[in-house]
């Protein structure tokens, strides 16, 4: 049996954790829990009623926090014309020598946006991106012709999500540093996103449930009125 911590068992014992909870009461409940040593990165996590295995069922999509991440984000831009991204506060630009570096081994950023001329040089490292997350997609926003918009919108707040294999998906939406009014805020906002990209043809649930977590907190579950599509 797995011990838990001190911090933990506190945690546990701030609500009754079974039941859910409306969206300001469950920031409320988070916000009551001991914080750790460092700064909590704070998401929802939807289990979604969508079939992983179909491919018109896939989810994915952005967000654009009103209050940011908190996270400070490293971006890279394949381009054939890097002055316009480096001006717009991207900190890796390049095409040909930015794909050989990734060939080689190095990944160290942690969204990859790209121009769409300069896809068919980016595909070569399609493996090596694609199970990271890190691949540019149109779908997600990441395939650009407003180079200078996206570096600056990425690096202000904008949130990627994808649905995994179990029919699970993560939102980022701030930091345990944050107010609980900017939490209310951000996860309010990511939620509508989560709900605005449920596949055209789907019947049923979306949204089964969803949680509310920090890195080092159990999680709080949030009343179903929070996640319906009548909102």
């Amino acid at each position: 049996m797995v011990k838990l911590s001190k911090r933990y068992r506190a945690c546990t014992e701030a609500a009754n954790l079974a039941q859910p909870f409306p969206l300001q009461d469950a920031v409320g409940v988070l916000y009551k829990m001991p914080v750790a040593k460092f700064d909590e990165t704070v998401e929802i996590s939807a289990y979604l009623g969508v079939d992983p295995r179909q491919s018109d069922q896939m989810v994915r999509g952005t967000v654009n926090l009103p209050h940011g991440s908190g996270k400070k984000v490293r971006v890279l831009v394949f381009t054939e014309n890097p002055q316009e991204a480096r001006d717009a506060g991207a900190e890796f630009v390049g095409l040909d020598d930015m794909i050989a570096k990734i060939q080689e081994g190095w990944l160290d950023f942690d969204v990859a946006l790209s121009t769409p001329t300069a896809m068919k040089d980016v595909r070569k490292v399609s493996r090596l991106l694609g199970p990271r997350g890190l691949m540019p997609n149109p779908k997600s926003g990441t395939v650009t012709t407003t180079v200078p918009d996206t570096v600056q919108s990425v690096k202000a707040g904008r949130v990627e999500f994808k649905m995994d294999k179990t029919a699970n998906i993560h939102v980022i939406v701030g930091k345990r540093s944050f107010t609980p009014e900017q939490i209310v805020e951000n996860t309010s906002v990511a939620i509508d996103a989560l709900l605005s990209v449920c596949p055209e043809n789907f019947k049923g649930s979306f949204i089964k449930n969803i949680v509310l977590s920090a890195t080092m907190t159990p999680a709080v579950k949030l009343h179903s009125d929070v996640f319906t599509r009548d909102r």
